[in-house]
């Protein structure tokens, strides 16, 4: 694994940070509609729900619960533990702290956000019955996690192989009916804008750190 790039230029953080702002609006959008509807489900949500019910097989059932079981909250927290130790065993100081912070604020902001809007789930969920549906906090912790490392890396791979991640977190939770589909929308949505925020931010902290120190040493 390569260390993760830096680029003298931040040009790309602009439009980053537009798009993360366009996916918090979203989120802030489907909060205020889902409160209101907390008990009634939109017709997309119901067409896919049936779909999902529809085409239940034991072999899908097994494959739904693998993200479900490792996007857990111990599991999850374990995972975040795992990639931030790693990074500060590779002396990547700065890439640990975007990764930590990125997924304590998702963290902070999908728990206490699902209890406020306390939107019911289905009725025939085969995990939570917690009236906590939206966002789902698995498909939030699990594109934060993809995007923010996919920008530190940079590389197709990553990006890649967090699409696959989240894509099948996203289905699984819908086919084991723990959430409706805009319950998980909302969650991408969320955790790709805190991915994409706390590292446009501490980016550019690390690279006015660096410009200050390499003053600092000519003069």
């Amino acid at each position: 694994m390569q260390a993760p790039h830096e680029r003298p230029d931040l040009s790309r953080l602009v439009p980053l940070i537009v798009g993360a702002a366009a996916a918090i609006v979203a989120v802030v959008c489907l909060w205020v509609v889902t409160s209101v509807r907390r008990d009634q489900p939109f017709p997309v949500d119901v067409w896919w729900h049936g779909l999902m019910v529809a085409n239940r097989t034991d072999a899908g059932l097994v494959l739904a619960w693998i993200p479900g079981h490792l996007g857990g909250p111990v599991l999850a927290a374990v995972t975040g533990l795992v990639v931030v130790a790693t990074l500060l065993i590779l002396r990547w100081w700065w890439a640990a702290i975007t990764v930590a912070a990125t997924l304590i604020l998702c963290i902070a902001i999908a728990a206490p956000l699902a209890r406020i809007v306390a939107r019911i789930r289905p009725e025939d969920s085969l995990a939570e019955v917690v009236p906590t549906s939206f966002p789902s906090g698995h498909v939030a912790f699990a594109a934060a996690l993809a995007t923010v490392l996919a920008l530190l890396f940079r590389h197709w791979l990553w990006w890649a192989l967090g699409a696959v991640w989240v894509l099948w977190m996203s289905w699984s939770r819908t086919y084991l009916a723990a959430h409706w589909l805009t319950d998980v929308i909302g969650g991408i949505f969320l955790g790709v804008a805190v991915g994409v925020l706390v590292w446009a931010v501490v980016e550019t902290i690390r690279r006015r750190r660096a410009a200050r120190t390499a003053a600092a040493s000519a003069g």
